[in-house]
């Protein structure tokens, strides 16, 4: 039995020939600051939004041990990246520092359409578990781990027989179960929120709303939650419309 863990180009995904994915391109540069500049990060992380940051994601800044994380994703215009990461670079508190590490690697915009093949299973990154809006993978690698591996051990009657569709009905339809509606409302709001500048402060605004946090770090979906975050976003989405229209109409008489 073989679990696929090896990242978004996985050989394992590859072996079995799950099928490609969309995906997003993100860049980071950790970063050396003086002391009296990494002390406001101590106990800090910040996210940044707007097209000098991504046109269709956001910026992070966040501590590690003696530096900065600083970095950026995006979907739509991938070559521009090093341009969004200058951007970010730009904002207060983070333009003066040493780089002392650059990465880069892709995140996966959606689950593969096979993950299950047999008797190998993909989870994590290589699985496509990265939430869309968020951009959140490390819990879902986490999770989809150890359900896989303790879903081998039910499917395989603790290593007594071969496995066949069962690793199926106990990994990916449980999971299927826990996280579809999570990922699901996560890849609506990326899709109604990131499309402007205004769209996405109206994303910052909802956050402070209602429990859009939980859903976004999340452990089992609620779909009573995922339920009242509908009619949030609805709510939002809709002064968002009136707002730039509001916005159009200035601009034309004036």
């Amino acid at each position: 039995m073989v679990i696929g863990a090896d990242s978004a180009n996985s050989r394992v995904a590859k072996s079995i020939k799950a099928r490609n994915y969309a995906f997003a391109i993100a860049c980071q540069e950790r970063i050396k600051l003086p002391e009296e500049k990494m002390a406001y990060y101590e106990n800090l992380d910040k996210m940044y939004v707007g097209h000098d940051v991504s046109p269709d994601f956001y910026g992070w800044v966040f501590p590690k041990c003696d530096h900065v994380a600083v970095g950026t994703d995006t979907v739509c215009s991938k070559p521009d990246i090093k341009i969004y990461l200058n951007g970010l670079r730009k904002r207060p508190k983070i333009n003066e520092g040493k780089v002392i590490k650059v990465e880069a690697h892709p995140i996966s915009e959606h689950p593969r359409l096979v993950r299950v093949q047999g008797q190998v299973a993909l989870v994590g990154d290589t699985a496509g578990y990265v939430t869309k809006c968020s951009d959140e993978g490390i819990y879902f690698a986490t999770k989809s781990g150890w359900m896989c591996g303790e879903a081998m051990v039910r499917a395989s009657k603790e290593g007594l027989r071969m496995i066949n569709e069962g690793l199926r009905r106990e990994y990916l339809k449980k999971w299927d179960e826990m996280y579809f509606s999570t990922f699901k409302v996560l890849d609506i709001l990326q899709r109604v929120f990131y499309g402007s500048d205004a769209a996405k402060e109206a994303l910052v605004e909802l956050c402070g709303k209602c429990n859009i946090c939980h859903l976004i770090r999340l452990a089992e979906g609620n779909r009573w939650e995922d339920l009242k975050l509908l009619f949030s976003t609805i709510g939002v989405w809709f002064g968002v419309i009136l707002w730039e229209e509001k916005l159009r109409v200035w601009a034309r008489n004036y």
